[in-house]
């Protein structure tokens, strides 16, 4: 209990003082204005759990995921859209007692039900942030890989969050992201739409990997060039 009261009340300075994505209009996110809305939907977060963990662990799906993103013990990893913790909780394990994990969701209940299961686990190597829609608010140059797993349809602002993400990545740092080849309106990204939103903002495509017992593919990007200026992004056809 004593733990648990610590987690929160760590919490409580980042729950309450961020500033709010979304203006009162329903308006695009205020700090996304000066990047191009994408011409496709957003899929609605209609559940923070892909699947059960039992039956992802009987496939073995994230020890296979981080075996093909290369994580390592000592590593810094996020796992963004992190919902109820199953990529955490594993990266954690991976990364051992050297390396840290830093678990990001944009909605504070979700980051409070994680921060409950991070004491009750005693991950003392995983820390708590909350984004927004279009900022996944990460420290600069502090990232070895970083997983978003089932959730990038879901980004609202994909070329203000791709953009402000690269500064965060570490040298040969790696975004890794697993979704299944479908339209967005089904919860899935398509595979061509995928990279080149990833190439409108200054990333490399460097490997695919067919992942169907984890719901679809395994994409690894690196940042490659400049990135663009925000409104000499091209916006992508939605397939």
């Amino acid at each position: 209990m004593i733990r648990r009261a610590v987690v929160l009340l760590a919490l409580l300075p980042l729950l309450g003082g961020c500033d709010a994505p979304w203006d009162d209009s329903g308006d695009r996110a205020m700090t996304a204005r000066e990047f191009p809305p994408a011409d496709r939907p957003v899929a609605p977060t209609v559940s923070t759990k892909w699947s059960t963990e039992e039956a992802r662990d009987r496939v073995n799906e994230a020890e296979d995921v981080m075996d093909s993103a290369d994580v390592r013990p000592g590593m810094t990893v996020a796992d963004i859209g992190a919902g109820d913790g199953y990529y955490t909780v594993r990266l954690a394990q991976r990364v051992g007692a050297g390396g840290r994990v830093l678990a990001q969701d944009i909605i504070p209940e979700v980051i409070e039900r994680l921060a409950d299961r991070v004491a009750r686990e005693r991950l003392d190597n995983v820390s708590l942030k909350l984004g927004a829609v279009d900022d996944p608010r990460l420290p600069a140059a502090s990232f070895d890989r970083v997983f978003m797993v089932h959730m990038y349809h879901e980004i609202g602002e994909p070329y203000a969050f791709l953009w402000r993400l690269r500064p965060a990545l570490r040298a040969g740092g790696q975004v890794i992201v697993v979704d299944g080849d479908r339209p967005i309106a089904d919860h899935g990204t398509p595979f061509r739409l995928l990279v080149c939103e990833f190439e409108a903002v200054g990333y490399k495509l460097v490997s695919y990997d067919d992942k169907q017992h984890a719901g679809g593919y395994l994409a690894r990007f690196v940042p490659e060039g400049k990135r663009p200026e925000p409104d000499a992004i091209t916006v992508c056809d939605n397939p």
